[in-house]
């Protein structure tokens, strides 16, 4: 029973997250927000309210594993698998993406959170350290926005569009979103986080390995559905930046808005290997991003295969 309840609390959390980013893209169009500034803040901060809710939520019920379990899970779950199984497939031309500034960004945030990890707990300071982090990151990816917008032709604005967005939506239906998404996000991550709480007792394993594994892989799966249906429609830079914007924002915002709730304290065995093999992941994307390789079929059993081995050693 508590599998399945587990299983109800993630799709309320999937169905919920999708609804709050179709609310909350259609009503930033409708006052004025420019498409790109939304999909670069409002989906992307979006698709993390999952993660984020379900971080709080662990927080709130002394379960710190599963807090920072679920960022750490979810960054190598989003390298690994999440590009790993579209790319068996379709490859994934990612040598025709530019995403060497988002890709460095990406690693500046990783060694901020492993640096502060070492602390032995992010607290309050953290938090605002990691949100100083984001918020340079979003100034930074607006003002490219801006400049990016200014540089392209009217006709070129006119057919930018993003995903979830209606010109024709009544703003009934925006309400009715963004109220089902903010209901359903804190019901489902409640769910999950105590079901997965009692798992965890039932095999005798930490609520860390729930938050690596079953909680993580969890949260991933609405950016494995969007980078598979981006690889099977060629949109490689689509797949990568969705996995990197990913990465970025729970390491920054996750923990940074979890940690302002409550204390986190560092459960050891994340300091010992699974930080570094976040990092690892992370760097496993360099030649892709810079030497300009192709992620195809190969890598993606590659990938898979490492995230297959990696889950085996946290679990035994």
């Amino acid at each position: 029973m508590e599998w399945l309840m587990a299983g109800v609390g993630l799709l309320i959390l999937i169905l919920a997250g999708d609804f709050l980013v179709k609310g909350a893209v259609n009503l930033s169009l409708r006052i004025g927000i420019p498409s790109m500034i939304v999909s670069l803040t409002v989906v992307a901060f979006g698709t993390s309210a999952p993660e984020l809710l379900i971080s709080i939520r662990a927080v709130l019920d002394n379960l710190p594993g599963i807090a920072l379990g679920n960022v750490v899970g979810s960054n190598t779950a989003n390298v690994l698998m999440v590009l790993g199984v579209p790319a068996l497939m379709a490859t994934m031309h990612t040598a025709e993406c530019d995403s060497r500034k988002s890709f460095l960004i990406m690693i500046a945030a990783s060694l901020l959170f492993i640096g502060l990890a070492f602390t032995g707990v992010f607290t309050w300071w953290s938090g605002l350290i990691l949100l100083a982090g984001l918020l340079f990151m979003l100034t930074d990816a607006i003002n490219d926005a801006r400049l990016h917008r200014r540089e392209m032709k009217a006709a070129e604005a006119a057919e930018e569009v993003v995903e979830g967005a209606d010109p024709d939506m009544p703003w009934w239906k925006i309400i009715f979103f963004l109220a089902v998404g903010l209901i359903g996000l804190p019901c489902g991550a409640q769910i999950l986080v105590e079901n997965a709480q009692v798992i965890a007792k039932a095999f005798g394993v930490s609520d860390t390995v729930i938050g690596l594994t079953l909680v993580a892989l969890g949260t991933s799966l609405p950016e494995l559905a969007t980078t598979t249906m981006a690889a099977l429609r060629r949109q490689a830079d689509v797949a990568l930046g969705n996995v990197i914007g990913s990465n970025i924002f729970n390491l920054l915002a996750i923990i940074g808005i979890a940690s302002l709730v409550g204390p986190i304290p560092v459960d050891p065995e994340f300091l010992r290997m699974d930080l570094w093999v976040m990092l690892a992941c992370a760097l496993l994307l360099f030649p892709f991003v810079f030497l300009k390789w192709n992620i195809n079929r190969l890598w993606g059993i590659v990938f898979c295969a490492l995230y297959g081995l990696y889950v085996v050693s946290i679990v035994t």
